[in-house]
């Protein structure tokens, strides 16, 4: 039998899934990352690939056909010629690149999906004024990079992950407004996500006793990964990422696009995937609570009384969507003396940024919004679900599997299959 694992770099850490030509889970893995240097980054995403591909059971590593990684969108670094990192690679959230957005203002077509400071393209311009740019030959992805660890391919990437460099998921090119950047450096090749690129290395399928002729297919981004493995499929159906981030994604006939907004559309076979990501989430929550003063905490909040708590939780200034502002504070005052009120307030207050990111798709041309499926940690707090259907006032469904991982193994198998 077949075989087909996905990999899932998230914010907190890296998830194995190994299934089935049924879809069915075999074995599953995860590797939590330390809060190390941020200088040893590229270093930790290597350890914790090797590190899931040997948690897999040998019978199984020699069985599966074909490989699909995805990572944090945006999340990117430069590599040399040989495909080793010339510098820290830099995460999904950092906003370094606000300081080129004017420049780039004059170059990009109006409201485009780049115009933010955390985009792919915003990324690479101020990457471009560092000294170590000048060793740099490539510039990829998170999942581009770790694919490359395995097949050996450099400068391939999906229109996925392409979409915040500005490659154009309609006509699939690069534009020739972003040709004219003449940045000094490989962009890479774009392919649909799942494409097949190469068997993997022959030392990596010796080494980890997988099946030499394994293929490695193109990736994706981890919330589209999580859409995949959410069962939606129909125009109106959304799935919320309810991660360290707050990630909202809508099926839907009509592409919107507008970055004052933060929200931009993933080609998805004939549809798209109108969306976007505030920095609101799980990871706020966590600055306050530990997972079991959550889940205790959670029992005893009234979901169907309205919290008047008003917060805009943010672990530091700057928000993406559905407010594009990279110098928007947080608002996490007044706190209560009750731990079960503030946390009241701040499940409120992210299911408000929700319900208002989903109202502004709609009202921006979007279809009309029928279910929400969740993903991620916050999916499994039944107190913060039932406060989210009283304020979205669409049923929450019940995802097929909530793990990033369990989608980008499915696209593995779509990618051979």
């Amino acid at each position: 039998m077949n075989f087909y694992l996905g990999i899932d770099f998230g914010t907190s850490g890296a998830r194995a899934v190994v299934v089935d030509e049924q879809g069915c889970i075999q074995a599953e893995g995860r590797f939590p990352f330390e809060k190390s240097e941020v200088s040893e980054l590229a270093n930790s995403w290597q350890k914790a690939l090797f590190s899931l591909l040997e948690g897999i059971p040998q019978e199984l590593r020699r069985e599966i056909r074909a490989i699909a990684i995805n990572g944090t969108s945006s999340t990117v670094l430069l590599c040399d010629a040989a495909g080793k990192p010339v510098d820290t690679p830099l995460l999904y959230n950092d906003a370094r690149g606000a300081v080129v957005i004017e420049e780039l203002r004059s170059i990009a077509p109006a409201n485009h999906t780049v115009l933010s400071a955390t985009s792919s393209l915003t990324k690479l311009m101020w990457m471009s004024q560092l000294p170590s740019f000048a060793q740099a030959k490539y510039f990829l992805h998170q999942a581009d990079w770790l694919a490359f660890l395995l097949h050996g391919q450099l400068g391939i990437t999906d229109y996925h992950n392409a979409l915040k460099l500005g490659y154009d998921v309609e006509e699939l090119k690069y534009p020739k407004w972003l040709e004219n950047l003449k940045i000094k450096i490989h962009l890479p090749r774009v392919v649909t996500p799942g494409t097949p690129i190469a068997e993997l290395r022959a030392e990596i399928a010796d080494q980890f006793e997988f099946r030499r002729d394994s293929m490695v297919c193109a990736g994706t981004t981890d919330s589209i990964a999580a859409f995949l493995a959410s069962g939606a499929k129909l125009p109106g159906e959304a799935v919320t990422s309810l991660g360290s981030t707050l990630v909202l994604k809508l099926l839907s006939d009509t592409r919107v696009e507008d970055s004052r907004y933060g929200i931009y559309s993933h080609r998805f076979g004939d549809l798209w995937l109108t969306g976007g990501a505030s920095n609101t989430g799980g990871a706020v929550l966590q600055q306050f609570f530990t997972k079991a003063e959550l889940e205790s905490l959670s029992c005893e909040i009234d979901s169907s009384k309205v919290s008047e708590l008003d917060y805009y939780p943010l672990l530091k200034a700057g928000e993406r969507f559905p407010i594009n502002d990279s110098n928007l504070l947080p608002r996490l005052e007044p706190r209560p003396t009750s731990n079960v009120e503030f946390l009241h307030g701040l499940l409120e207050s992210i299911a408000r940024i929700e319900a208002r990111g989903y109202e502004l798709l709609q009202e921006l041309g979007a279809e009309r919004l029928t279910q929400v499926y969740t993903a991620g940690g916050g999916a499994v707090n039944p107190t913060w679900t039932a406060i989210r259907e009283r304020i979205l006032q669409v049923p929450m469904v019940q995802s097929v599997n909530m793990e990033a991982a369990y989608g980008t193994a499915l696209l593995a198998m779509r990618g051979v299959g």
